[in-house]
C-alpha cells in the first residue's frame, strides 16, 4: 500500500481545516472582520501544511520490512 492509515487521516484532517477556514470566512462576510483577516487564513495555511505533511510522512522501516518479508 502506498500510504498508511495515518497518512489518510492527516489528509482528511487537512481537508477539514481548509474547508472550515473557507466556511468561517464565508459566514463572517466582512472584509475587515477579525475571523476573515486572522483566523481563516491561519486555518487554511495549517490545512495545506497538514496535507503536505501527510504526503511526506513515510511508514516506519520496520513495518515496510515486515510487509516485504511476509509477501
Amino acid at each position: 500500500m502506498l500510504f498508511s492509515a495515518r497518512n489518510y487521516q492527516l489528509l482528511v484532517l487537512g481537508a477539514v481545516l481548509i474547508g472550515l477556514g473557507f466556511l468561517i470566512m464565508y459566514l463572517e462576510n466582512e472584509v475587515l472582520g477579525f475571523f476573515s483577516l486572522y483566523v481563516s487564513p491561519i486555518m487554511i495555511l495549517a490545512g495545506y501544511g497538514v496535507i503536505l505533511a501527510s504526503l511526506l510522512v513515510q511508514k516506519n522501516k520496520d513495518q515496510t520490512q515486515t510487509q516485504t518479508a511476509s509477501e
